[in-house]
């Protein structure tokens, strides 16, 4: 359990890829869960621990993901994600190099229940939603590049789906274009910064999350640092 920020109010930690945040129909054990005994162990906590499920990432992405830890916390989270007070950054691994070194993505995307995929387009339409992201290139190798993406709104598989549009598919995900799966099962998709006031004390909250222990992302890390 990597603890990157806590306090009495929120708890956040680095997500590993493969990690399901809450449980789904899989039946397998969930972060949220993991944390609820991490928790309870740690601090002798005879009772029921609380962790509020505020957001997800995808079982195959790594990265920051925020927990509250009181019911205050946790209604006040979701009214701040909801209405955009809370900023992600990513970075993304994509074997394609974008045509343009940083740009603003506009889309309209379309989430499909029944094979769990998302479909972008250029155009309003029944059932699409706006999505918006920007995109920067930040480092290079002879084979890969790195792009941090922000986002500026919150659709099912945004950053996946809008780079696969651009010709650029996150490296090890087959299901919106990548050639070859990560021999994890990952994709190459983290959730590197999370920024946002304290709902409860004001405190202006700015966490980073470590890259995985995997050689090409801290090749690229380090590409980017230098």
């Amino acid at each position: 359990m990597q603890i990157l920020y806590e306090d009495n109010h929120i708890i956040i930690v680095n997500k590993s890829s493969g990690e399901i945040v809450q449980g789904d129909k899989t039946g397998d054990i969930p972060l949220s869960d993991t944390l609820k005994e991490y928790i309870k162990a740690r601090d002798s906590k005879p009772g029921n621990v609380f962790i509020g499920v505020v957001h997800r990432l995808d079982r195959p992405v790594s990265g920051a993901v925020v927990f509250a830890k009181t019911s205050k916390a946790l209604a006040r989270l979701n009214a701040m994600f909801a209405s955009g007070d809370v900023h992600k950054t990513y970075w993304a691994i994509s074997r394609n190099v974008p045509s343009q070194p940083e740009a603003t993505l506009h889309n309209w995307i379309q989430s499909v229940e029944r094979n769990n995929k998302s479909y972008a387009y250029d155009a309003p339409g029944e059932g699409r939603k706006e999505a918006r992201l920007e995109y920067k290139l930040i480092a290079k190798s002879d084979r890969y590049c790195m792009l941090e993406v922000r986002l500026m709104t919150g659709r099912k598989h945004q950053i996946r789906v809008q780079l696969s549009k651009i010709g650029c598919p996150v490296k090890g995900d087959l299901k919106y274009g990548d050639r070859r799966s990560n021999p994890d099962g990952s994709i190459s998709l983290h959730a590197r910064r999370i920024c946002f006031v304290h709902p409860v004390s004001g405190k202006y909250i700015d966490v980073m999350a470590p890259v995985p222990e995997d050689n090409l992302w801290r090749a690229l890390e380090e590409s980017f640092v230098k």
